[in-house]
């Protein structure tokens, strides 16, 4: 006789911990993040143009390398990783003032490698191919989920959620796909950012989910 009681303290320890988890999901809608303004700074992998004004052998291109540094003529190794470019630059000008009269040097960004994945958004979970992709002005959950290959049939789509940092800490928003897709409700359409997750979660027959 202890067996159904045992089964029903399991079902009400999943409901509990199912409960627990939607209490974590947010219905209201996610904060639009802040335009950030701070300056770029250089990472690793990054290729970047260093250019010594009529020192065209001083002049080259480089990769920043894992350990954060490139390499200068006359200077050895220079730490590039976390500087912005213009610091870079002041660092190398003041170095060549020595050997050189009245240096002038840029330092551009070539290709902003290090900040790729930054830049992206994903989708996770039940979709029909699991998605990471440059983020792009104007995206939208909608957009996101259609590149992913929608919901899959496993999918709960009025249980998906969007993550997203705020603050220095990720929120989860609820969002309604299955509204958004059967119904044309885009009240959950929301716009995503870089750096923002699409998670669909499976269906569970304890919810009636089919």
């Amino acid at each position: 006789m202890k067996f159904p009681l045992i089964i029903a303290l399991f079902i009400l320890a999943i409901l509990s911990g199912c409960a627990s988890q939607q209490g974590s999901v947010q219905s209201s809608a996610p904060p639009i993040p802040q335009d950030s303004s701070t300056p770029y700074r250089i990472g690793v992998g990054d290729s970047i143009s260093i250019n010594v004004w009529r020192n065209p052998e001083l002049s080259q291109t480089s990769v920043v390398r894992p350990d954060g540094y490139v390499s200068m003529p006359l200077m050895g190794d220079l730490k590039a990783d976390g500087r912005r470019p213009e610091e870079l630059a002041m660092e190398i000008n003041n170095s060549l003032s020595s050997v050189i009269r009245n240096p002038e040097v840029t330092v551009l960004v070539n290709n902003p490698t290090s900040q790729e994945y930054m830049n992206r958004v994903r989708a996770t979970g039940q979709v029909g191919n699991p998605t990471s992709i440059p983020h792009r002005p104007g995206m939208t959950v909608m957009d996101l989920v259609l590149q992913s290959g929608g919901v899959s049939e496993f999918g709960a789509g009025n249980r998906a959620s969007l993550q997203r940092i705020v603050n220095g800490e990720p929120q989860w928003y609820a969002i309604k796909l299955e509204d958004i897709f059967s119904k044309g409700d885009m009240s959950t359409n929301y716009l995503v950012f870089p750096g923002d997750v699409v998670n669909v979660p499976k269906k569970r027959l304890i919810r009636g989910e089919f």
